[in-house]
């Protein structure tokens, strides 16, 4: 009975080995065999019985991907956790065929490489009789890496393409706003290194295909325009096999946010003659123009606007605060691009003006569903400012208004809670900084100044944070926070767009359960 129930036992556990069932105790045997799991680790399978080691095991072939190459199928698993034991388990083949109705590990020793694992399964065989038996698989571990992650190993800075990301400008916000997007969209997740550079970020990657696709999710975000080229490192004329080394350039356009634009007359043409002065309220994959006197909206793709290639008139480097005497609107509110606008005349002075001189100007402005008397906006001084643009002075008899609004200034009201912290925090790239960046003009203050700005603006613009994760501060104090009285405060981040700073342990093993059941398939 029992070389019937081992005999039908083995078959069943997988019909593709052959066990032999040995008359005589003195032929008893065990034969081990070799799995290798891919190219991350190979495993030796000792297969025992407890009472009579009756049956040998022939050798079987598995696999799995390696945890740098392939993420998505690799577990991360403690020594003798939940984890570790299911996946155990799952390498053993048509063990579906019995009833697993007990698994748990034997100790070894802590340095060995030796895994043990004590299985009993059950089944009903012949008129109803039901079998047990207990046996042990013991795994033997060997690490291994694949040839990509071998060589990542012994030189790290080895890459085989990348991607050199470069914006033509005066600050680095829009290098912030694109941080925030590949830490949301995990986009940087095949990247092995990234570096700051003066007027960019270079990515680099072990493979061509993840550079290619990095530079496909930039396209999606910001206007870009690319150029690739390849330099050989090595050939072998034996197997007619090449190694080069990938670069793509990739180069954002010089239009940013709030940015003053004299458009060319060829663009302006092809718009519906808008302007020519514009205002540039929102980038993505294409740029979005306004014009502040007329609230006409007009959109530039990545095509169009390279084919021109036209800079900004002024950035937002060069904005002027004035303080608002009075407001008056002449037309109803409008909603233009998912934003607010209301058409208004408004009196400013320059706040640098006060106790100089009483010079006031009359403005049309944008901006009259958010100004008030006494309130403080920030905007363009054109009556003051020299300006070499090439596309304005093909406009022959073009008067240029004094002032153009843009945005509304919290300043006075942020020297407040200057030294407070927010509430929110944002995470930041693993970054290596070029050190010759440092003798370029980035320097630390102008880099903290910049990003205090950054998060400004994400405070100001809804729009701006849409696709962004904000987290809570665990540091923030709510008793900290200054006057609640209507109008006292600077805009802030609602704390229901916050999201948890998840804190992920390795205790969490603990808590899962083993479902025997769901693991014999």
């Amino acid at each position: 009975m029992a070389s019937t129930f081992l005999a039908l036992l083995n078959s069943t556990i997988n019909p593709c080995r052959r066990f032999s069932v040995l008359p005589h105790p003195r032929f008893e045997r065990r034969r081990r065999t070799e799995v290798v799991l891919g190219s991350s680790m190979r495993l030796d399978f000792l297969d025992m019985a407890e009472d009579s080691g009756m049956f040998t095991v022939s050798q079987t072939i598995g696999s799995v991907l390696c945890c740098k190459c392939a993420p998505k199928t690799w577990t991360r698993a403690e020594l003798e956790s939940k984890k570790l034991l299911s996946f155990c388990i799952r390498r053993l083949k048509n063990l579906n065929k019995v009833r697993l109705v007990n698994a748990e590990f034997v100790w070894t020793e802590p340095h060995s490489k030796r895994i043990k694992v004590k299985l009993k399964v059950r089944k009903e065989v012949l008129n109803g009789a039901v079998l047990e038996q207990s046996y042990t698989v013991e795994y033997v571990v060997q690490d291994q890496m694949c040839e990509t992650c071998s060589r990542a190993q012994a030189n790290p800075n080895q890459w085989v393409a990348v991607v050199q990301l470069r914006q033509h400008v005066s600050h680095r916000r829009t290098f912030f706003y694109l941080e925030q997007l590949i830490l949301k969209q995990d986009a940087a997740k095949s990247a092995i290194r990234v570096r700051q550079m003066d007027q960019g970020i270079d990515f680099f990657f072990n493979n061509r295909s993840h550079a290619l696709k990095f530079v496909e999710f930039l396209g999606k975000y910001v206007p870009i325009r690319t150029r690739s080229d390849k330099q050989l490192i090595s050939h072998d004329p034996k197997s007619n096999s090449y190694n080069y080394n990938y670069t793509f350039s990739v180069e954002i356009s010089p239009i940013c946010r709030e940015d003053l634009i004299c458009l060319p007359p060829k663009v302006a043409a092809g718009l519906g003659n808008p302007g020519p002065l514009v205002i540039c309220n929102k980038v993505s994959s294409s740029i979005s123009l306004l014009d502040p006197f007329t609230l006409r909206q007009s959109f530039l793709d990545a095509d169009q606007y390279w084919r021109s290639n036209f800079k900004a008139l002024m950035s937002s480097r060069q904005l002027v605060e004035y303080i608002v005497l009075d407001v008056e609107a002449i037309s109803s509110e409008v909603n233009v691009g998912g934003s607010r606008c209301l058409l208004a005349d408004a009196q400013i002075a320059r706040v640098s003006d006060f106790g100089r001189n009483d010079t006031i100007f009359n403005v049309r402005t944008h901006l009259g569903h958010i100004l008030n008397a006494g309130d403080y906006a920030l905007g363009y001084d054109l009556c003051s400012t020299n300006s070499n643009d090439i596309e304005l002075d093909k406009y022959k008899g073009l008067v240029l208004p004094e002032v153009i609004l843009i945005k509304k200034s919290y300043e006075e009201k942020r020297q407040k809670k200057r030294g407070k912290p927010r509430a929110w925090k944002l995470r930041s790239l693993n970054m290596d900084v070029d050190t010759a960046a440092k003798g370029g003009g980035v320097s630390d203050e102008k880099m903290d100044s910049e990003y205090e700005q950054f998060l400004r603006d994400l405070e100001e613009n809804p729009d701006l944070r849409f696709n962004l994760s904000l987290y809570r501060n665990k540091d923030y104090q709510a008793s900290e926070v200054a006057s609640v009285v209507d109008g006292e405060d600077p805009p802030s981040i609602p704390l229901d767009e916050l999201l948890a700073d998840l804190d992920i342990s390795d205790g969490d093993d603990d808590e899962e359960t083993i479902d025997l059941d769901s693991i014999r398939g």
